[in-house]
């Protein structure tokens, strides 16, 4: 039996070595933390709209689904019409809503018990968007399309074609803003500001605009009056630089 005894404590102090070897080589590999200043920068740009992005609807209500169907087709094929016509590409309408629904009349309990609802029509609703690119017409087209049978809706978003270039002005900015950052923090630290280390965008997007809503009425004396204003567009980024020791 000493023979084989000898034999395995051999074999295990044969295979702690690797790992008694392998201690110092971690050790030296395991670096400290390199010292780092994260900041975060915020650039803005605003620029006029050249584009307006518009939703409109035709409700129509009848005692059938078909008569309300019918009703309200006539109604949106007028109003895509005269959209065309006046010059609006076929790129730029895109319906972006449609329902039937049964309308319900709910009458009032008797002697405490609950009624069941009366079946007294129904109403058929199609929302089209459309992407005007012409800005001076825009008045123009919402009292054009209310006369012509569009009783609901009447959002705006004013937005841009191509801004590309406002939101290179925003990113210059925000990473402008992000160095200025980090050099007061370096120089409030007593450190040295070193390399980029990185830089992390997220995405740019116009800010909230205040969304113009037309009064969707029977008839109209004049255009609706509409402001643009201006499109802001945000970047943010965040930057991180080394500490130099």
């Amino acid at each position: 039996m000493a023979p084989i005894l000898s034999k395995t404590v051999l074999m295990t102090a044969l295979l702690a070595l690797p790992l008694a070897a392998a201690a110092p080589a971690m050790a030296q590999e395991a670096k400290p933390r390199e010292a780092v200043i994260s900041v975060t920068g915020d650039g803005e740009s605003s620029v006029a709209p050249d584009m307006a992005i518009v939703t409109l609807s035709v409700v129509k209500q009848a005692k059938t689904a078909r008569e309300a169907l019918d009703e309200n087709n006539k109604a949106m094929k007028d109003v895509l019409d005269a959209l065309k016509s006046g010059g609006i590409a076929e790129r730029d309408l895109q319906t972006s809503g449609f329902s039937i629904q049964p309308q319900y009349n709910y009458p009032q309990p008797v002697d405490g018990q609950q009624q069941q609802p009366q079946l007294i029509g129904y109403q058929t609703i199609n929302a089209v968007t459309v992407r005007l690119r012409d800005l001076a017409k825009l008045g123009q087209v919402i009292d054009q399309s209310v006369t012509l049978g569009i009783n609901q809706g009447g959002d705006i978003q004013f937005t841009n074609d191509k801004p590309e270039a406002a939101i290179e002005e925003a990113r210059k900015d925000a990473v402008a803003e992000a160095v200025k950052k980090a050099k007061t923090l370096s120089e409030a630290a007593g450190v040295k500001l070193g390399r980029i280390i990185e830089i992390n965008e997220n995405e740019p997007r116009p800010l909230p605009q205040p969304a113009y809503r037309a009064t969707m009425m029977k008839e109209a004396d004049a255009a609706v009056p509409v402001q643009a204003g201006e499109t802001t567009y945000n970047v943010s980024v965040t930057v991180t630089f080394a500490i130099e020791p």
